[in-house]
């Protein structure tokens, strides 16, 4: 199991496309990817899931992959993230 921790910086967080952007990302792997904010457990490859955690600036959510390739998906998504506010 991998977890990946991240505190929004900007506005944006995780509103239309950059959930799009996570959404598809996972769904490239096979391993078990969720979400977690404020206690709330999602499925990382679900649209209204991820939609409905309602994350905006300051918030920090934790990303949890776990399966045969989770080590792959974790740099994947990790590199997604740094990405999502340059």
């Amino acid at each position: 199991m991998k977890v990946l921790k991240y505190t929004f910086k900007t506005e944006m967080a995780l509103h239309a496309r950059p959930t799009t952007m996570i959404i598809s990302e996972a769904n490239k792997f096979k391993s078990d990817i969720r979400i977690e904010k404020d206690n709330i457990n999602v499925n990382a490859k679900s649209l209204i899931s991820v939609l409905s955690l309602v994350v905006e600036k300051g918030d920090t959510i934790k990303i949890v992959i776990e399966g045969s390739d989770e080590e792959e998906a974790y740099n994947s998504i990790k590199n997604l993230f740094e990405s999502l506010e340059d």
